[in-house]
């Protein structure tokens, strides 16, 4: 095989048109790689096209052969996907970055007109919208009037980004949901570029600064969530690193029976492949029950696929998905050529495909079960006629009590429905709402919320909530008082075909107003339960549920007051906001009376396959054509923001939300020489599975912590603090927050929990935040000790970049998550691993001085030597393997982090 891959071009012609590819049926393995999983063939055609000899290499393509002998491979490829997709919360420290970058390149002597991301980047604004106002007309406006007062300083540095950067799109707030417009407009399947005068076409790829990226792999599109390091990284033409992975086929037969919705499907997929343990893997759908399944539901096992641990879901191309992309307003050039370039590369799904996997499993559809999950984890389904009971169980109380001995009693409401309450036995607090009293049981429904991109992407379940909702209302069915509705659709799409079916008269006589085109309550961005509701629970600390639409519902996620939450399809949502509480069998209780007093069912209101299907016909192209005509142009908020036109940002010392990082400040032309690290204090010792939601900033700031009182001392009231991950822009919060977990324990301090070291050589107990400071006034470099398996979890852009900013030169660990490890290396920290020795077979304390001798001849897995001096003058020695893996890391390292390099690259 030839390093020059001009010689594996095909040309493709449809029409009067003519595409030149990179054909794998040139390759010498091209009949065996036949037999490949279609998304490591996808894999294969990406480092044919790359190949380079430096970061692709001819061997690692043969590896591709070699991995249909074991099904697995611990070979390193270098991935290069042809875009970048982000959300606000994650992608504003990317732009921030992006932005001091050309600062850096200007001083440095280049034009910052230099600095642009070189792949194309989506950045959609979803995760800012909160559910404040709800149940009424003028909710969705409240909403977004709201979401702008708070959000004011980071929006206009986007609108800023969107008018300067090329290659660089923003989809304005309240348009939709990253993944759900991913899917309705920005995947091609087929991506097509310039080069050389001629038009290539390579399969459309792409990562994603969020874990549910992986939904547009229901198109066959390639991607999967990373942090930001890496996305930066991607968007400026580096490589993303990674294993060959293991592929585990998931065959599908049958179809789905009257009355299952997709939800049912994936939570019962999730389920058995987290049984069966793909993390870090690919999993890949195949068999022939896929002719049945429509794209919208490929798409929300798709967007799951970081709730079963998988790296991606992958759906192959078949007619299916050209129907939809037809469906979605793609033009018809662009199908005809997704058709005859999957055909020519071997990626179309034929019947019978049985490709090579490292593993199978099988589900026979027409065996799936209505159900929900829940209380805590999305694998925890649960049918439908066991939810009192897994409710009753998950607060270890007696079945007998919760279930049989409950007795039910009429409790009139304003629309006259027949709630259910319980007896004495049970938990169960008087409050009073809008001139009326009720009484709020054990297990109430609180929150009701259709949201998430992973089920408002689907007609078929969002038409089945509307006639649900139709029927109910029809009979006289209100929801229960103390539930909080929501309507939250990932795109405008939504809207409209339910308005165009008549359903949403229906849904907001229920209190399932439109409240804002964003991830809301699946985010945990529910907004505050009614004061009297809040104030009940608090009271007697009630056991009360949540029921949403969406993909995660980790206990506290929610909303704190909400312990028990639960994933569940639209139309049971709604189901549940009428029954009020989870004790409720839905199956066999009624959920209230009808105008006449008769007992209402939840199968008397269950739309048929028929009806459902007859209203998701009136979905059609022109509304897909209408929403996204003008996708980046934003309502009158968005345009009314002004910006300065100008090729640098304006920073402004004073903002709380955007600030000018430091990274680049000292940088030079030229990088200095690596230089040993001397007399190095330890800033922490920590133990096993430290994970990056340890290290990083996440969730809310408290008042009392480094970054509240930076807060405060800006003028900014404890009501405005927001969270960590609406502050992302700003790095003097950030570092503030890295490694401030409450959980976090720091192995220098006996019996503490959370971010606290000593300071020595005072043996002053300090707040990490402060020592690191006291340290840098000191000028003393740090060290960072762990133990097994560090930096676990999310990949998390700040755990990396707060540990640098801290001061921390080196990490020494006995074994790390790779995606950390990398992170490390891109901000120029040095991972190192210990090779016998550990942070307690070497009897650290925390008041040690470090030294470490060989980096000033550093190559990549070089052994180096660790001196540990004791305060008492002892010395001990360890010997360490520098995890610095690869040439293009060493690259990174070098130039004190991956942005740096990119900027010398640009300057030479």
């Amino acid at each position: 095989m030839s390093t020059n891959n001009a010689s594996y071009t095909e040309t493709l012609t449809l029409g009067q048109k003519s595409y030149l590819y990179y054909s794998l049926q040139k390759l010498s393995q091209g009949k065996e790689l036949a037999r490949l999983p279609k998304s490591l063939k996808v894999l294969t055609e990406n480092l044919l096209r790359n190949l380079d000899g430096d970061t692709v290499s001819e061997e690692g393509i043969a590896a591709m052969a070699a991995w249909l002998k074991q099904g697995e491979s611990n070979r390193e490829i270098a991935f290069r996907p042809v875009r970048v997709l982000m959300q606000d919360f994650t992608g504003v420290p990317a732009v921030v970055d992006l932005a001091a970058m050309r600062d850096a390149v200007q001083r440095l002597g280049g034009k910052a007109e230099q600095v642009n991301p070189l792949s194309a980047v989506d950045l959609v604004i979803d995760h800012s919208v909160m559910v404040d106002a709800f149940a009424s007309e003028q909710a969705f406006a409240t909403n977004v009037d709201m979401e702008m007062a708070r959000n004011g300083e980071r929006y206009a540095f986007l609108r800023w980004g969107q008018q300067t950067f090329n290659n660089f799109r923003v989809v304005p707030p309240g348009t939709g949901i990253c993944h759900q417009v991913n899917l309705e407009y920005l995947g091609q399947t087929v991506w097509q570029q310039q080069q050389d005068n001629q038009t290539v076409i390579c399969p459309d790829t792409l990562v994603g600064t969020d874990s549910h990226t992986t939904m547009i792999n229901a198109l066959g599109i390639l991607g999967w969530g990373v942090g930001g390091i890496e996305a930066e990284a991607a968007m400026l033409g580096q490589p993303i690193s990674m294993l060959i992975p293991k592929v585990v086929g998931f065959k599908l037969t049958g179809k789905l029976r009257e009355g299952i919705t997709a939800t049912d499907l994936v939570l019962t997929v999730v389920q058995m492949l987290r049984k069966k343990g793909v993390v870090g893997q690919f999993v890949e759908f195949y068999g022939d029950g896929l002719a049945t399944l429509p794209l919208a539901d490929r798409a929300t096992i798709a967007n799951m696929a970081p709730e079963y641990g998988a790296t991606c879901g992958f759906f192959p191309v078949d007619e299916e998905t050209l129907r939809y992309l037809t469906l979605t307003g793609r033009s018809e050039e662009q199908v005809e050529l997704v058709e005859a370039y999957s055909k020519a590369q071997g990626l179309w799904r034929h019947a019978g495909d049985e490709p090579v996997f490292t593993d199978t499993l099988s589900l026979d559809m027409s065996e799936v079960v209505a159900c929900l999950a829940g209380p805590k984890r999305p694998q925890d389904r649960v049918e439908l006629s066991n939810v009192p009971q897994a409710f009753s169980l998950s607060h270890e109380q007696k079945i007998e009590q919760k279930v049989e001995k409950k007795q039910k009693h009429r409790l009139e409401n304003e629309g006259g429905q027949t709630a259910v309450a319980l007896d004495e036995s049970l938990q169960s607090t008087e409050f009073s709402l809008n001139g009326s009293s009720y009484q709020l049981d054990d297990g109430a429904v609180v929150i009701a919320a259709i949201t998430s991109c992973t089920n408002t992407s689907n007609p078929s379940v969002l038409m089945a909530a509307g006639l649900l909702a139709k029927a109910a209302a029809e009979k006289g069915l209100t929801r229960a008082p103390w539930v909080k509705s929501s309507l939250a659709p990932g795109s405008k799409v939504v809207t409209d075909y339910l308005i165009k079916a008549g359903l949403m008269p229906y849904l907001e006589q229920l209190g399932f107003y439109l409240v804002g085109y964003g991830c809301t309550t699946c985010i945990g961005n529910s907004g505050p339960l009614a004061e009297p509701i809040e104030e009940a629970i608090k009271k007697q600390d009630m056991t009360v549920a949540a029921v949403l639409s969406g993909n995660r519902n980790f206990e506290g996620r929610i909303h704190p007051l909400v312990k028990s939450n639960w994933l569940a399809s639209p139309p049971l949502v709604v189901a549940y906001a009428l029954a009020g509480n989870m004790h409720i069998d839905l199956t066999k209780e009624a959920l209230g009376t009808d105008k006449d007093g008769k007992p209402v069912y939840l199968k008397d209101i269950w739309p048929s396959q028929h009806a459902i299907a007859e209203a998701v016909e009136l979905v059609n192209s022109e509304m897909f054509h209408k929403e996204y005509a003008a996708v980046f142009d934003g309502d009158e908020h968005w345009r009314a923001i002004e910006v300065e036109n100008t090729s640098t940002f304006n920073w402004q010392s004073n903002s709380s939300y955007i600030q000018h990082p430091p990274f680049f400040q000292t940088m030079e032309k030229e990088p200095a020489p690596i230089s040993d690290i001397s007399q190095a204090r330890l800033l922490a010792v920590l133990g096993d599975s430290v994970t990056t939601d340890h290290i990083s900033p996440a969730g809310s700031i408290s008042a009392d912590s480094p970054a509240g009182r930076y807060l405060q001392s800006l003028g900014v009231e404890r009501k405005d603090f927001n969270s960590y991950g609406s502050r992302r822009g700003n790095h003097e919060v950030m570092m503030r927050g890295t490694f401030a977990n409450i959980r976090i324990r720091n192995l220098m301090l006996e019996n503490v929990e959370g971010g606290e070291t000593r300071h020595y050589p005072s043996g002053e107990q300090l707040s990490i935040y402060d020592a690191a400071m006291r340290y840098e006034q000191e000028q003393v470099p740090l060290v960072v000790v762990a133990g097994k398996e560090y930096g676990t979890g999310s990949s998390r852009d700040w755990a990396a970049k707060g540990t640098l900013l801290l001061g921390v030169r080196a990490v020494i660990a006995e074994s790390y998550e790779r995606i950390h490890r990398s992170n490390l290396i891109g901000m120029g920290v040095v991972p190192l691993e210990f090779i016998n020795d550990s942070a307690s077979s070497l009897g650290l304390k925390g008041d040690e001085l470090i030294s470490i001798k060989g980096l000033s001849e550093l190559t990549p897995g070089k052994e180096l030597l660790v001196v540990i001096e004791a305060s008492d003058g002892t010395k001990q020695e360890a010997n360490v393997r520098c995890r610095i893996d690869t040439s293009n890391e060493m690259k990174y390292y070098q130039h004190g982090g991956i942005l740096h390099y990119v900027i010398r690259g640009m300057l030479a």
